[in-house]
């Protein structure tokens, strides 16, 4: 087939190049655009990232398009309905990164509980003292995962390695997988009144957002760690900072802030495209999170490890290849 691939970085063209050598394949770095699609109006296939829009104008441009696979896992910039009419397959990558959030999730816990972060700076400045660095167990410790979907079924897996207790809260209950896995559901409430731990694997939606407000302080264990790698919006940024002063919450590791940039794909948080505009007033209270001593934050980087990335450029490659043999791998449609 003749592929065109745009917003793929250079590194991104010498892995699909080395695998899909059978094909004639067109780069680009840009997004998708009318004009552009002109310039490849003889290929069968396209492959995309978020920000080129596959509308009707593109696919004017495109008479013999037979598959669109786009380069993540949301696909809501192209147009379904269209790609239907013209018998065009669309395909996406439907999960790429769970073990290595759930991997972020447990390297923020372990620097909370064990003080790495103030061991390292103390040995930085020649000082090899151990006062105030003693930490606590993870062993036996009773942990709350807020979603045991993809990410959180890794969290709990990693979890049971510790040897911890391992309470879930699903609106979407397996109890298979309950069973499999060794944890328990429990209400929410019950979740937040008897976790050492809770760590948040759920999509923003209105049921998520500010899932931990000033309200819920008082539902929580003393001295809760709180862990969040899911979407910032979850945990009101104003609560979070009452909860840390009154020894309410023990310490937070966030990966990410409420007021960050609207994020469809994580991916984009590390594409040029990426808007980096926020709210000043929560831009503010996250630099005050910033200066606490139990608090952790990295920059939205969970999802970012060599493995994740390649899997999404497998997994496309998987799509184009099933494509080829005549089979239907993740059809969004």
């Amino acid at each position: 087939m003749k592929i065109a691939f745009f917003e793929v970085e250079k590194w991104e063209e010498n892995f699909l190049k080395e695998r899909l050598k059978n094909h004639t394949l067109y780069f680009s770095s840009k997004e998708l655009t009318p004009s552009r699609a002109k310039k490849i109006s003889s290929f069968d296939a396209i492959g995309v990232f978020i920000y080129s829009q596959v509308t009707s104008k593109v696919l004017d441009q495109l008479p013999k398009l037979k598959l669109i696979t786009t380069l993540s896992t949301g696909f809501d910039h192209i147009d379904l309905e269209e790609c239907k009419k013209r018998k065009i397959i669309v395909t996406n990558v439907p999960t790429y990164g769970e073990n290595t959030v759930a991997e972020h999730t447990f390297a923020l816990l372990l620097t909370l509980s064990r003080k790495i972060l103030e061991a390292y700076n103390r040995t930085q400045r020649a000082d090899f003292s151990a006062d105030g660095l003693k930490g606590f167990d993870l062993k036996d410790k009773t942990i709350g995962v807020i979603g045991c979907g993809h990410i959180g079924q890794h969290v709990v897996r990693i979890a049971n390695g510790f040897q911890m207790k391992v309470i879930v809260y699903e609106p979407h209950k397996d109890k298979i997988l309950e069973k499999k896995l060794g944890f328990k559901y429990v209400s929410l409430d019950y979740l937040y009144k008897n976790s050492d731990i809770i760590t948040f694997h759920v999509p923003l939606v209105e049921s998520t957002k500010h899932m931990v407000n000033k309200g819920t302080l008082a539902k929580f264990k003393k001295g809760v760690i709180l862990i969040n790698t899911a979407r910032g919006g979850i945990i009101d940024t104003a609560a979070l900072i009452t909860g840390l002063s009154k020894g309410i919450i023990g310490g937070a590791g966030l990966d990410v802030l409420e007021g960050e940039c609207y994020i469809r794909e994580e991916k984009q948080v590390i594409n040029k495209n990426f808007p980096k505009e926020c709210n000043l007033k929560t831009i503010l209270q996250n630099h005050v999170l910033i200066k606490e001593p139990n608090v952790l934050i990295t920059p939205h980087c969970a999802f970012n490890s060599q493995e994740a990335l390649e899997r999404i450029l497998e997994t496309t490659i998987k799509n184009i290849d099933g494509f080829s043999a005549k089979k239907k791998v993740n059809a969004v449609h």
